[in-house]
C-alpha cells in the first residue's frame, strides 16, 4: 500500500522542513568577505581533532549564509522552555568537540571547532559520540529498541545486575526511567509509600527537575507560578561555605602557649569591624571557617515548628551544580541521615551530575562513607541519552511492593537507553575512569586555582573531580559583590576562542561558572582548556590581573 504521505499529490503529503524554510541571514556571524568576524572565532579544526578523524557531516548543504536566523526561527517555530538561545547552529559532535556550519564555499565540512566543558547537558560522560556507545546504539535500534513495559530483555537484567554491583551494599535494586526529574518524581513517591508521610525537605539553591513534585522541593528557580506546589515541601538552608551567613561563621579554633583552643566572640567583633571600616574580606579569609553544622540544626527547628509530624524524606545533590557548584561540606551528609533516622526519614540522593565517576569516586556518596535510602542517577548513567535509575533497598522495594507503589511509565525498563547505560558502566569500570577523572580534576583545580591567583576577579574556585566551579566578583580584595556582567563578558570571550563553560544568569547562581568536561578528558586537553580560559581573562577589561 502506497503511504498518503509519499504521495505528491496528495492533500497529506508533508512538505520538507529544509524546504519550507526561507534562508535568513545569520545573526551577526558572517562579514562581508564571508569569514567570522570576531577574536579567533574562525578557527577550524587543527586543534580539534586531525581531518582524517572528522565525524560525517549529515548536514553537508547547511552553510552560515542558507541556515535560519535562530532568534527568529525560535520565536516563531520552537518554545521558550526557559533558556536564551546561543548563536550557532551546531551539526556535528564528537569526543570533546562542536562544529559549527561551515561558510560558503569552505573546504571544510564545518566551521569552526567548540571545546565543550560542560559535556552537553553534563551529561556526555563518555564525550560525544563515543564509538562504542554508537555501536551499542546502532545494534539495538535495528534490533532490540522498545517494548511493552512489562516485558524483560537482557540489557535491562545486565544493567541492573553491573549498576548494583559497582554501588555499596543497601543499593541492591534498580528501575530504568528516562529523566532525573522522572527519577526523583518516582524517589519521592516511593519515599512517601514507604514511610506513609508526605513533606520532603530540600536544600535551598537545589535543583531536582521540572516534574511536580520534584520541583515542589527544589530551591533554584521555577517556583514563582502563581499557583501551590504540591504540599508538604520543606526548605533547609543551602550550605554555601563562601556566601554563608555571619551569623554561621566562627573563628577557627588555634592553640595558644598552654595548649587550649579558642577563638569565638572576638571574631565576631572583628568582622563588624571590618565591615563598618569597609575593609575587604580577603585579609581575613583564613581566620574563619563556615559553621555548617550550627546552620543545619537551625534549619531543622524551623523545619520541626513547621512540620504537621508527617516527615517522609530529604532529597540533597552531593554538589549543587545549578546553585553554583557547591560541594556538601565534609560530615553534613552523614550528619544529615543522623537527623533522618531521628526522624523516621528516608535519605534520598540525587547524583545526576556527579554519579558514575565524575567526582573521582563511583558515586559521590562514597567520599563521605554514607549509603541513602534511595540513590537516583541520571545524566551521566546515559552519555547523553534519556536514561535514569532509581536504586534502593531490598527492603524498602518490597515495602513499596506491599504498598502497591505504582511507577508505570511508557519507558520504564526499555531495552535501548539500558544497553547504552550498561556499556557505559563497563567503560568506566575496564578504562579506569574513576581514577582517571580524580587525576584530571586535579590538574583542572590545580590550574583553575593559578588563574585565582593572578585574576582578582575570581572570588572562589570550588568542586570535585572534574565538576569545577569558578565564582566571579566585582574585585575579591573588596569583598564579594557578584560580577554577573564581567561574568558575562569573560563566558562570551571564552565561546569566542572555542571554549564552551556554562554560566547561568540566574541571581541564586551568583555568576559561577559550571564546568564538567567528560571523564575520558586528556592531560593535554585540559590544559588547553586552561590556556583558552586564561586567555579569555587577559583579554577582558576588568579582570584585574594581580601580576
Amino acid at each position: 500500500m502506497t503511504s498518503l504521505s509519499n504521495t505528491p499529490d496528495s492533500p497529506y503529503a508533508m512538505p520538507s522542513l529544509q524546504a519550507a524554510i526561507d534562508p535568513l541571514p545569520v545573526n551577526g556571524s558572517e562579514a562581508e568577505n564571508g569569514k567570522p568576524e570576531s577574536g579567533n572565532a574562525d578557527q577550524k579544526l587543527d586543534n580539534a581533532c586531525d581531518a582524517d578523524n572528522l565525524p560525517t557531516n549529515l548536514y553537508p548543504s547547511i552553510t552560515t549564509a542558507n541556515h535560519p536566523n535562530l532568534n527568529e526561527f525560535a520565536a516563531s517555530h520552537l518554545i521558550n522552555f526557559g533558556t536564551t538561545f546561543l548563536p550557532d547552529l551546531i551539526i556535528s559532535a564528537s569526543h570533546l568537540s562542536l562544529f559549527t556550519a561551515p561558510s560558503p564555499g569552505s573546504s571544510s565540512p564545518y566551521g569552526r571547532a567548540i571545546t565543550d566543558w560542560t559535556s552537553g547537558q553534563m551529561s556526555s560522560l563518555l564525550g560525544h559520540s563515543h564509538p562504542e556507545i554508537v555501536l551499542v546504539i546502532a545494534s539495538h535500534a535495528s534490533s532490540l529498541d522498545h517494548l511493552f513495559s512489562g516485558m524483560l530483555s537482557p540489557p535491562v537484567l545486565n544493567l541492573a545486575k553491573r549498576l548494583t554491583s559497582v554501588l555499596p551494599d543497601g543499593l541492591d535494586r534498580a528501575m530504568f526511567l528516562s529523566t532525573g526529574g522522572e527519577s526523583n518524581e518516582a524517589a519521592i513517591k516511593m519515599a512517601k509509600t514507604y514511610t506513609g508521610k508526605f513533606e520532603v525537605v530540600g536544600l535551598g539553591a537545589s535543583w531536582h527537575g521540572v516534574t511536580a513534585q520534584a520541583s515542589s522541593v527544589q530551591y533554584h528557580a521555577g517556583r514563582r507560578v502563581g499557583w501551590p506546589m504540591m504540599p508538604g515541601g520543606l526548605m533547609l538552608p543551602s550550605p554555601n561555605a563562601y556566601r554563608c551567613h555571619e551569623g554561621f561563621r566562627r573563628r577557627k579554633e588555634q592553640e595558644n602557649a598552654n595548649g587550649a583552643r579558642g577563638g569565638g566572640e572576638k571574631w565576631k567583633g572583628d568582622v563588624m569591624e571590618a565591615k563598618e571600616n569597609g575593609r575587604g574580606s580577603e585579609e581575613n579569609e583564613e581566620e574563619w571557617e563556615y559553621d555548617w553544622e550550627a546552620e543545619m540544626l537551625y534549619g531543622w527547628r524551623l523545619i520541626d515548628q513547621q512540620s504537621c509530624n508527617s516527615l517522609a524524606a530529604v532529597i540533597v545533590e552531593p554538589i549543587q551544580s545549578s546553585g553554583g557548584m557547591h560541594v556538601l561540606p565534609p560530615g553534613y551528609l552523614r550528619r544529615l541521615k543522623t537527623e533522618c533516622e531521628k526522624r523516621g526519614m528516608l535519605l534520598i540522593v540525587d547524583e545526576a551530575q556527579t554519579g558514575i565517576g565524575r567526582t573521582g569516586e563511583m558515586v559521590a556518596v562514597n567520599h563521605d562513607g554514607v549509603v541513602p535510602d534511595i540513590l537516583t542517577l541520571s545524566k551521566t548513567l546515559g552519555n547523553g541519552l534519556p536514561l535514569s535509575a532509581v536504586v534502593t533497598s531490598h527492603s524498602i522495594a518490597n515495602v513499596c511492593a506491599e504498598r502497591d507503589f505504582l511507577f508505570y511509565t511508557t519507558h520504564v525498563n526499555d531495552p535501548l537507553p539500558a544497553a547504552v547505560g550498561d556499556k557505559v558502566l563497563e567503560i568506566v569500570v575496564r578504562d579506569d575512569l574513576v581514577s582517571h577523572a580524580r587525576q584530571m580534576g586535579e590538574i583542572l583545580h590545580s590550574g583553575l586555582n593559578q588563574l585565582k591567583k593572578r585574576y582578582a576577579c575570581i572570588g572562589d574556585v570550588r568542586g570535585r573531580g572534574l565538576m569545577a566551579g569558578v565564582e566571579i566578583v566585582e574585585d575579591r580584595r573588596k569583598g564579594k559583590e557578584p560580577g554577573m556582567e564581567l561574568a558575562k563578558k569573560i563566558g562570551d570571550r571564552a565561546y569566542e576562542l572555542g571554549l564552551w563553560c556554562n554560566l547561568s544568569t540566574h541571581p541564586s547562581f551568583g555568576g559561577t561558572f559550571r564546568i564538567a568536561p567528560p571523564i575520558t578528558i586528556s592531560k593535554e586537553e585540559v590544559r588547553e582548556g586552561l590556556a583558552v580560559l586564561e586567555e579569555a581573562f587577559r583579554r577582558v577589561e576588568g579582570t584585574l590581573p594581580l601580576y
